[in-house]
């Protein structure tokens, strides 16, 4: 997210954090004490350089006895329950924020949806997406502290995704939060979006403890990951080219489905009225002993079979078509989902067998991101995992998509261990420049699961937020 930063980490101990809190104006402190708001149920709605730096909090891994004594300190001065965090999500096609207490409370929580957009434009596109978020930004913040009874005089601290995402959609956050965050003295938390997609399911079930696997998979990402501890992640396998979710969509678009409700949702809808073995595509990668994704062929073979039948891929709504038309396209639509999730078992299989040897402990495997919400990948998926004596833990659907919860839980999970910024300058300039991350890779490459056609076609912008933090823990030390 004159120059302010979100990369060192501001360690608070106990008598540290108690006295920047009593010498906060009244009306401003971070904490809330005592506060018992009801539930809220999520709303959603449609929406009709100087350079500051916003570098994202550092720190030390969760095993780390700094940390641990960091995070004890921290916790003892006040309860989980005291800890209210607003959580603000503009990565890529939804505008959300969400209020969820230290205990995992969700107070309230907001969802403002660009499905006519993306109806519209067959996809994301970036200036109307960002246009679309700064329209309802200030409206859902509003919503989401109205629905909670809260005003920012509550917050403990604001958290936001800073990365990986479309640098103007994510700009549109940032500044929301560092506007709330100056204005009020607040704490300032940036958030690793697919970190957010892993630890949601902490807050959902509670007793899953790091080590664990995960796999997450939306409309840009593609990502088996083995999780240590709390930003200490190991990277097993992640895509060459495109994203299942991106398959789907492109594949819903070409077969004429209703993309107002979602590629994906649409296309696994109409794949229950086909036969799943109709269509012989390959599988992606077979020849790979690794756990890399590729769809890019996977697509290219839907369309040859969708041409094959003289099929026009523009202007073919699906709700025009003849009975044996709209047959051979959920045939097409059952073939391709058999097989781009046959493609997510071999790999989550092979990422087991890895994991197990680096952490034997590992009991889980978290699956999460927006194609989490499909529920022929969550039964294939845990077929998988009971095979190989290993549970499975989803999200529900609303929290698998883009969503405020998530990144308010990631800010709660560092605010707890201490990893946050100081709030930033009221003053700020409305113009300024903030280093956002569009391309940040969450933990280091396994030495197997490394991928030479995706290393020439990679541009790191920045280190790893696992790198970042231990990093971090080297100084510390």
């Amino acid at each position: 997210m004159a120059s302010s930063t979100l990369t060192s980490p501001l360690w608070l101990s106990r008598s540290a954090f108690l006295l920047k809190t009593s010498l906060l104006p009244s009306g401003t402190r971070a904490l809330t004490r005592g506060f018992t708001g009801p539930r809220q149920p999520p709303t959603s709605f449609s929406p009709l350089s100087l350079k500051p730096s916003f570098k994202h909090l550092s720190a030390i891994p969760s095993a780390s006895g700094i940390l641990a004594q960091k995070s004890s300190d921290l916790e003892r001065s006040f309860a989980r329950e005291d800890v209210v965090i607003l959580g603000i999500e503009t990565s890529c096609d939804d505008t959300a924020a969400a209020v969820v207490r230290g205990n995992g409370e969700i107070l309230s929580q907001v969802v403002s949806s660009q499905a006519d957009l993306l109806s519209r434009y067959g996809g994301v596109a970036p200036k109307m997406a960002e246009e679309a978020h700064s329209l309802v930004i200030d409206q859902v913040v509003q919503q989401t502290l109205d629905n909670a009874n809260l005003t920012e005089k509550n917050l403990s601290a604001v958290a936001v995704t800073i990365g990986p995402g479309l640098s103007l959609c994510l700009r549109v956050g940032v500044c929301k939060a560092r506007r709330i965050a100056g204005n009020f003295s607040l704490p300032i938390i940036g958030i690793h979006h697919m970190e957010a997609h892993a630890l949601v399911a902490r807050l959902v079930e509670k007793d899953l403890q790091f080590p664990f696997l995960a796999l997450l998979i939306s409309g840009g990402h593609n990502l088996l990951i083995l999780a240590h501890g709390l930003g200490h992640y190991v990277q097993l396998g992640t895509t060459i080219d495109d994203a299942i979710g991106e398959a789907y969509d492109k594949t819903a678009r070409w077969l004429g489905l209703d993309m107002r409700k979602g590629g994906g949702p649409a296309l696994e809808e109409l794949a229950r009225e086909g036969d799943a073995n109709s269509i012989k595509f390959s599988i992606p990668m077979r020849q790979h002993k690794d756990c890399n994704f590729s769809y890019a062929g996977l697509k290219t073979q839907v369309r040859m079979a969708i041409e094959s039948k003289i099929l026009s891929i523009e202007n073919n709504s699906i709700s025009s078509t003849s009975s044996q038309e709209r047959r051979f396209r959920a045939d097409i639509a059952a073939s391709f989902q058999r097989v781009a999730v046959l493609h997510l078992e071999e790999r989550c299989e092979r990422a087991i067998e890895w994991a197990m040897k680096i952490e034997p402990s590992v009991k889980c495997l978290v699956v999460s991101g927006g194609v989490a919400s499909n529920q022929y990948v969550r039964t294939r998926l845990n077929h998988v995992v009971e095979k190989n004596g290993l549970q499975l833990v989803c999200p529900p659907p609303s929290l698998c998509t883009d969503n405020g919860v998530m990144v308010a839980w990631t800010g709660i999970e560092h605010f707890l261990c201490g990893r946050f910024d100081p709030p930033p300058r009221a003053d700020e300039p409305e113009d300024s420049m903030f280093d956002l991350r569009p391309r940040w890779p969450l933990g280091e490459e396994h030495s197997q699961g490394k991928s030479e056609a995706r290393s020439l076609k990679r541009a790191r912008v920045h280190p790893s937020l696992t790198s970042i933090i231990q990093g971090s823990a080297q100084q510390q030390v």
